[in-house]
């Protein structure tokens, strides 16, 4: 009987809507976060004097690449799944907002108070750090970020679960791609509005903007997790629903990490988006140096990739529920992304082929997360979803680590008298998109040989 009135309230549009409306908002409270830093690249590369804090590219790519450190180190995504699949959506995502808070007020410290002027030599063979003079201000804000990423990636594998709940065998696709856009959202804010908020005001301003949203997605999970418990007494079920139906077994995940279509997934995800999200970071001052933008209107160029995915992402979503070819469209987006990376390399300076580029790029953006996502419960069971996301978030976490490092160092080392070279950083992304299609095209042989349904359409008649 419990069961029978659980699956109504399943059915039921409005509670599926309004969950998938406060989830969609706490994760676009953390894509504002993650992405504040990115447009102030060259704000805080200029001298103190001019009211920069003086890093360098390295030292900003290290931060950068910080927001994985303990996911990857201390192996903090599988705790964070294991948490999701052992305690349910509820604690979890209650959790992942606090560490959300807790990070982006440390960072928020450290731009806004501490010195730039201490160093700290720094020796960590794995991030291409030897003996290396690190100010202890960037080290500061990467231990901050670093305690936000743990919250951040724990927030978009609860997101994810939560929307496999609600919406599995209905608009799956469509849901995670409204979701998806509405993260894009917060990026696009922090990408237009931080370059204006550092220039007209001080240059932790956007970062206190950051830390006033994961406050906001405190209060909106909150009110989730009331009505999570109302719905659950509402459904004649006690306040241990989640357990009985998220049942966690180590051997249903070893069958996971079995699976060839998993790792596809999982190479994929990484591939993409070590190409895409880094680039992004390093987007804003690209448009600075190469195209002559302005630096408060650069950030405005790179936030033309996240508007179009806010539009295009439902919509491609809404494709795949109904007409499906998944494995085929991920395969079109990594090309198109790998493409423009390609022009990027070239030496073309027009500000209005930047605009172009991006506005392609943007399609690509929207094109494989509108069916990436969905795919994962295709080839994975409900029960070891939270798990999976987590070992899926963690491989794509080592990529979002060492790619703003590496590249990073790369630029460090063609900058000439203040003019910096992005001819080699560019191939670098382009070589990573390449690979990413190679492993687009193997997942859908996969799916003709192990029959995944990645090709099928998500809605059932």
């Amino acid at each position: 009987m419990t069961q029978t009135i659980h699956r109504k309230l399943n059915e039921s549009s409005a509670a599926r809507w309004t969950v998938l409306f406060i989830v969609s908002v706490v994760m676009m409270m953390g894509y504002v976060v993650a992405k504040e830093m990115s447009p102030l690249q060259y704000f805080l590369e200029l001298p103190q004097s001019e009211g920069g804090l003086g890093w360098s590219s390295s030292e900003f790519g290290l931060f950068i690449g910080s927001r994985g450190f303990f996911n990857v180190y201390l192996l903090m995504l599988f705790v964070s799944g294991v948490i999701l699949d052992k305690t349910g959506v509820r604690f979890a995502g209650m959790l992942s907002c606090v560490l959300m808070l807790v990070g982006t007020a440390i960072d928020y410290y450290a731009i806004a108070i501490a010195s730039p002027v201490p160093a700290t030599e720094v020796t960590f063979p794995t991030l291409g750090l030897d003996h290396t003079m690190v100010k202890d201000q960037v080290l500061m804000s990467a231990f901050g970020f670093a305690v936000f990423g743990i919250g951040y990636e724990l927030c978009g594998i609860t997101v994810s679960k939560v929307i496999v709940k609600w919406f599995s065998g209905k608009e799956m696709a469509l849901a995670m791609g409204i979701q998806v856009a509405l993260a894009r959202f917060g990026t696009a804010l922090a990408l237009l509005g931080g370059p204006f908020l550092a220039k007209y005001y001080q240059l932790s301003t956007p970062i206190l903007v950051g830390l006033f949203s994961v406050g906001l997605a405190v209060v909106i999970y909150l009110i989730y997790c009331a009505m999570d418990r109302k719905l659950d007494k509402a459904s004649d079920a006690d306040n241990n629903e989640e357990k009985k139906v998220e049942k966690f077994s180590f051997k249903g995940l070893l069958t996971t990490l079995r699976s060839p279509g998993f790792w596809l997934i999982t190479l994929l995800c990484m591939l993409y988006y070590s190409a895409l999200y880094p680039f992004l970071d390093f987007a804003t001052k690209l448009m600075i140096s190469k195209y002559g933008v302005s630096p408060e209107w650069a950030g405005g160029i790179s936030s033309i990739l996240p508007f179009t995915s806010i539009i295009l992402t439902p919509l491609f979503g809404g494709v795949y529920d109904r007409v499906g070819k998944g494995a085929s469209i991920m395969i079109l987006g990594t090309a198109m992304l790998t493409v423009v990376l390609m022009v990027f390399a070239l030496p073309l300076h027009s500000s209005m082929l930047a605009v172009a580029l991006m506005l392609i790029l943007g399609v690509a953006f929207s094109l494989l997360p509108s069916v990436l996502w969905p795919a994962v419960p295709k080839i994975v069971p409900e029960q070891q979803l939270g798990s999976a996301y987590s070992i899926i978030y963690y491989i794509q976490n080592i990529g979002l680590m060492l790619v703003p490092i590496i590249i990073g160092n790369v630029l460090d080392k063609n900058t000439v008298n203040g003019v910096v070279d992005y001819t080699v950083a560019m191939w670098v992304f382009s070589v990573i998109g390449a690979m990413a299609i190679v492993v687009s095209a193997f997942l859908l042989v996969l799916d003709k040989k192990y029959h995944y349904g990645l090709q099928s359409p998500n809605v059932k008649d």
